[in-house]
């Protein structure tokens, strides 16, 4: 597996399990101090001149938006560095934010998202599931005390099938993310079935413990839908929205579209 800045950053540091990633130890290494106090209208900020910077990081913020909040700053700090940042809520781990590999809040989400979830330690343990589940992400969530939606963005794109994951609120879809082999051009129904379980979990007149098998049809407004099987994993998400975890067990389905 070829390492990206994030994982020399932290083999040089002799880091081999997730437990041992301090993020303020390592901000330390990196020339910058962390410290925590009540932000208003930003989740963090950093301050630099020359080789030394100060973190400041929302004290009223979770545990893991902390870590994910250190991260995105020595992102800002490794590929910024002379730049001044105040970071609002939307512009840290925004998944509705739209891609560009030259904005520099995307930059600064992708170099997190490695420093707290990195490749060469997350790969191996997300590959030990054959299917794919949101039992798989509550675990590795723990194993590196991440969120729920940095931890399934990464999972994504190391599962052993085709995995996508789709937020819905009562108004519809919020937004999708494609994991690695789903074709981009695949987009999920902005409406929930009406039959589906994540309908009965949106509205919670039922949990979903485990993936159900599904017809495509449910999710995919595509040419031959009904022909195909997908699971679907549906949980609780943020207040009024659920997140779906779709993946597939064989790959029939995209040789139509």
């Amino acid at each position: 597996m070829r390492l990206n800045h994030a994982d020399e950053l932290l083999t040089s540091l002799g880091i081999r399990e997730p437990s041992e990633i301090d993020l303020e130890a390592i901000a330390f290494y990196c020339g910058a101090e962390v410290k925590e106090a009540p932000l208003t209208g930003c989740e963090a900020q950093i301050d630099g001149f020359n080789d030394q910077a100060i973190i400041t990081i929302n004290s009223n913020s979770s545990p893991e938006r902390k870590r994910f909040s250190i991260g995105h700053e020595l992102g800002h700090w490794k590929y910024h560095r002379g730049q001044s940042f105040i970071c609002r809520s939307d512009d840290i781990d925004n998944v509705n934010r739209d891609y560009s590999a030259t904005n520099p809040e995307v930059v600064a989400d992708i170099y997190s998202s490695d420093l707290i979830l990195p490749n060469y330690l997350f790969a191996p343990l997300a590959k030990q599931a054959a299917h794919s589940s949101f039992d798989v992400v509550l675990k590795l969530k723990e194993d590196f005390s991440t969120s729920i939606t940095a931890t399934a963005l990464k999972y994504i794109q190391h599962s052993n099938e085709p995995t996508m994951l789709v937020c819905h609120g009562q108004g519809g879809r919020i937004w999708f993310k494609h994991g690695k082999g789903v074709p981009a051009e695949l987009f999920p129904n902005k409406e929930l079935d009406h039959d589906g379980y994540a309908m009965d979990v949106l509205y919670k007149r039922s949990t979903q413990q485990r993936p159900n098998k599904i017809g495509a049809d449910a999710w995919f407004n595509m040419r031959y839908a009904d022909r195909y099987e997908i699971y679907e994993h549906s949980i609780p998400y943020i207040a009024g929205q659920i997140l779906t975890m779709i993946s597939w067990r064989d790959e029939e389905m995209f040789d139509v579209l």
